[in-house]
Parts: structure tokens; sequence; C-alpha cells
């Protein structure tokens, strides 16, 4: 769906439903993580990170199509600009580069200690991010 040419009530909605998707993100990694399956918890919080970076730029009106994408324009609209810490800014890296590994990698094995370790920080990129747009 091209975000750029949506009236404010397509992008309301739109931006409501990737924020839905990244608190049930978060939730799916808590179960993922109490069941023992670390990698898949920990892709689960990548994608609350990307659920919700959708949802900021939905606000704003930028649309890509790509995880780069999403990064890149996270990046240069937000976090250059100082509208986002560098830390969140490394949260959304480290995660994309930790779900690939997690789906991708032969033998890529996560533990609990690695979902704790990434648990908060996701929860406070998507609550930053979740601020940030509800103020556009």
């Amino acid at each position: 769906m091209n975000e750029v040419n949506m009236t404010s009530e397509q992008r309301a909605d739109l931006m409501a439903y990737y924020f839905e998707r990244a608190h049930d993100s978060i939730a799916e990694a808590k179960y993922l993580r109490d069941g023992g399956y670390f990698n898949g918890a920990v892709t689960r919080l990548y994608y609350a990170c990307f659920n919700a970076a959708r949802g900021l730029l939905t606000a704003n009106g930028i649309d890509t199509s790509t995880h780069n994408g999403v990064k890149s324009m996270i990046s240069m609209n937000f976090i250059r600009k100082g509208l986002l810490s560098i830390e969140h800014g490394a949260t959304l890296t480290d995660l994309f580069n930790q779900r690939h590994i997690s789906d991708y990698e032969a033998y890529a094995f996560r533990d609990a200690s690695s979902v704790e370790y990434l648990l908060p920080k996701a929860e406070a990129f998507v609550e930053a991010v979740e601020s940030l747009a509800k103020k556009v």
C-alpha cells in the first residue's frame, strides 16, 4: 500500500495496524521465550521493531517496501535529526542482524540470555517510536 497517497484516515488506520502488530510481536516473543524457542523469540522482537518503524514512517507519509529501506528511512528522517536516539537506531540494526542470523545461518542458536538482553531494548524502541508517531 502506498502510504504517500493515503487519506489521513487511511494513514491513521494503517499506523494503528502496524503498532498493533508491534505489540503482538512483543507478546509472541515472550511466549516463544517461555517455551524455549529463542531463535523465534529474537525474530519476533525484530518484527516488533520493524512494524513500529513502519508505523512511524506511515504517520509521516514515508513509503518504503524493504527492510533495508525501513532502516534507512528511520535513520535519515528520525535518528540523524535527533528525534530518535542513536541507541534506538542501534537496536533496530542489531535486531535486523540478529533476525537474519537466527533465520538463515546454520547452527545459529540463541539462548534465554540473548532474548532477555534484547527484549527491553525492543520494548523501548517500540515505545519511543509509537510516542513519536502520536505527535504527528
